[in-house]
């Protein structure tokens, strides 16, 4: 029988066991560029099968957020190598996600103060996380109105994926890129319904709203190869004001599409995003949309997100129903959460206080078992 402590072999990745670290954004990264505290961090959490970065701009257009690390200056990717480097040091796996937000940003994060762009000008009501430079004072304000991007922009943002997976694995030195296809940012703003009223080859029916998101992830496979490149997606979440008329259907069309492009791994969130796992009013059958994705000859791990505990994992690993089980939260305080799971040792609280921005705490100073005396 699989455990979740099995190795796995998925693609190009090699997973020393099915426990991955979901994408999580701390805000601390001044400039863009992560620091030798991003360095302690991952390395601190290395232990997991695979660690997904935090989710990681592809240009200065696709931040959204104050103080989140990006792909697209030297500096930055400096910072992500010594990053790569400890983790390798280390003995674990991590591979970038690659984050373009769309809408869900602010004119005083864009290039010259620019609107953020989208499918449609469709202001989504969300917040994002903002720094005054003058006091130092953080806090959370109204994502700002967006511009409809142009279709002729479009090539231009899949070259732009591209570009940052090729900086991600040959300059970055990560082992893969996650394309982040999730809550509510650029790529699912196309995907969905409610935030898409395009009427060009980018709007309407499920094929055109896909296009964008095939688009992206066919590029990604060419630059870096399907065997290093994984999707994450989130069917029903409301996270970021994202909603679709019907996400069943769409969802199991990407899933036959994704399929062809030997991609590493598919990576969903179960319900909304940190939060409940059934959305009222949103029902998915995630067996369909797995069993879409296999019957159309995809091989990739199948990832599972939101809101397992220990019980939970190993029966989705027993069971079939899931290869890999990624932990968000747990893993902020629990920096050896593998071997806690391992062990069946209580898992430290988190304080939310600490989650954005900051220094070492709540951040690099949770201690491990061996600290605690467990």
């Amino acid at each position: 029988m699989t455990t979740l402590f099995n190795p796995l072999q998925t693609g190009a990745l090699r997973l020393a066991n099915r426990v991955a670290m979901a994408p999580l954004t701390r805000n601390r990264a001044p400039g863009a560029i992560p620091t030798a505290l991003a360095v302690e961090y991952y390395r601190q959490r290395a232990s997991a099968g695979l660690l997904i970065s935090e989710a990681t701009a592809i240009s200065h257009q696709g931040q959204g957020y104050a103080d989140v690390p990006g792909l697209y200056g030297s500096e930055q990717l400096d910072g992500w190598r010594r990053v790569t480097d400890a983790v390798h040091a280390a003995g674990g796996s991590i591979v970038c996600q690659l984050w373009h937000v769309g809408r869900i940003s602010h004119t005083s994060l864009q290039p010259h103060g620019g609107a953020p762009v989208s499918a449609s000008a469709l202001q989504a009501h969300s917040k994002t996380y903002l720094l005054d430079r003058g006091d130092g004072r953080a806090g959370f304000a109204p994502t700002s109105t967006p511009r409809a991007l142009d279709a002729e922009e479009l090539p231009g943002i899949v070259h732009t994926f591209a570009a940052a997976a090729r900086n991600a694995v040959q300059t970055a030195g990560f082992d893969g890129v996650e394309i982040h296809g999730a809550n509510g940012y650029l790529l699912e703003q196309f995907l969905k319904s409610g935030a898409n009223q395009r009427s060009d080859d980018y709007g309407g029916s499920i094929e055109n709203r896909a296009r964008l998101m095939l688009e992206v992830a066919r590029a990604v496979a060419d630059a870096v190869g399907g065997e290093r490149t994984g999707i994450r997606l989130s069917p029903v979440t409301p996270a970021n004001d994202i909603v679709d008329a019907d996400p069943q259907p769409l969802y199991d069309y990407l899933a036959r599409q994704l399929a062809p492009l030997g991609l590493a791994y598919v990576h969903v969130i179960e319900g909304a995003t940190g939060g409940p796992r059934e959305v009222e009013g949103r029902p998915f059958d995630y067996a369909a949309f797995k069993a879409a994705y296999r019957d159309a000859g995809g091989q990739g791990a199948w990832m599972v997100n939101n809101g397992y505990d220990r019980a939970m994992a190993e029966e989705a690993v027993a069971s079939g129903r899931a290869d890999v089980v990624a932990f968000g939260k747990a893993f902020i305080s629990n920096p050896d959460l593998v071997q806690r799971l391992r062990s069946g040792a209580p898992l430290a609280d988190w304080d939310t206080r600490t989650f954005y921005g900051g220094d070492a705490r709540g951040y690099t100073d949770y201690p491990a078992l061996a600290s605690t005396g467990g």
